[in-house]
């Protein structure tokens, strides 16, 4: 890789906002889904990621810029600072080990807790020789030298909205995350919320050999205006008319899966529980049945009864009479 301010097309005096931009647009012009077969424009993508790896994070940038690191976020040998230069200590001369009898080379590539240009660098030294003899103990929790952590990328982990009906019945979509990148998805039916998928290789990239990381989505379901979820069953409030309660109708209802037809049985009361056999949430396996779907009759008057209802009722009333309360007591 060469400049990775270049790479990006932002100046160095750039803020990380800017980058983040630079990189986005460029990821997504590069992008493998995009460009499937032109293995130039995967170089370009694989270019592209690791510049914004290195000047995306400020630490890493800082370090960059002061030299401290290479365009692979290695340590430089015999620059910058004392701490990312190599120390040799030989029996017999000048700093040696006390009683070593052989040479000992210290890089300072390893991570410390702490700022690595504070404290007293010969304690850091006599550390780093304690913990390379032969039977010395494992790394310390007290704020020795730690071992150096292998160098991959992160994983990244996203968070992505899914609509009610999509998490049931289950889809196939192109989702373009917030890192730019534009990912096959395929989302299972039967999802639940809080459901983790996992993208192999669409993590962050990683630099020189090492493989890239995996993206994590975590799935969180919408609220339906009609539909709710109860286990494997869907549940649905159906508003009926009066007059299709009393002397009964077929009705189209809606399904997470389409439309069906229904029959309203007559005299049916508001409250009244009916199952759709099978129109809930799919089977999970082959061992597992599809759930179902309940539809609860809600009766709903005109907006504005007239005057025909109204002294129709008053009248049917005085002759009908009865306490639908009367269980109440």
């Amino acid at each position: 890789m060469s400049d990775p301010y270049k790479v990006l097309g932002v100046s160095q005096s750039a803020g990380q906002d800017e980058i983040k931009a630079a990189y986005r647009k460029l990821a997504k012009k590069y992008h493998p889904d995009l460009n499937q077969g032109d293995d130039a424009i995967a170089l370009k993508f694989q270019e592209v990621s690791s510049a914004y790896d290195l000047l995306g994070d400020p630490t890493k940038r800082k370090r960059y810029d002061r030299g401290e690191i290479d365009l692979e976020g290695r340590e430089r040998r015999g620059r910058g600072s004392f701490w990312s230069k190599g120390w040799k200590a030989r029996s017999g001369q000048p700093g040696g080990g006390p009683g070593s009898g052989r040479s000992s080379t210290f890089n300072f590539d390893d991570e410390f807790d702490g700022d690595a240009g504070s404290g007293d660098p010969i304690e850091e030294i006599l550390k780093q020789w304690r913990a390379s003899k032969p039977g010395a103990a494992g790394p310390t929790s007290g704020g020795g030298a730690r071992a150096a952590p292998r160098r991959n990328s992160q994983d990244l982990r996203y968070r992505l909205k899914v609509p009610f009906v999509e998490a049931i019945t289950g889809i196939k979509k192109r989702v373009t995350l917030s890192d730019g990148k534009v990912v096959n998805l395929t989302i299972p039916p039967a999802t639940e919320d809080g459901t983790v998928l996992r993208l192999k290789g669409q993590g962050k990239p990683a630099s020189g050999a090492l493989p890239g990381g995996d993206a994590y989505l975590e799935l969180s379901v919408e609220g339906h205006p009609h539909f709710s979820r109860d286990g494997n069953d869907i549940l649905l409030d159906l508003p009926i008319t009066l007059q299709e309660a009393i002397v009964g109708a077929s009705v189209t209802v809606p399904t997470v899966h389409g439309s069906v037809s229904l029959k309203i049985p007559k005299g049916s009361n508001g409250g009244k529980r009916m199952r759709l056999r099978g129109k809930g949430v799919p089977a999970k396996g082959a061992d597992s049945e599809p759930g179902d779907q309940y539809v609860t009759l809600r009766i709903v008057l005109p907006d504005n009864p007239d005057a025909d209802l109204t002294q129709f009722i008053e009248k049917w009333g005085a002759t009908h009479a009865y306490n639908p309360r009367k269980h109440l007591s």
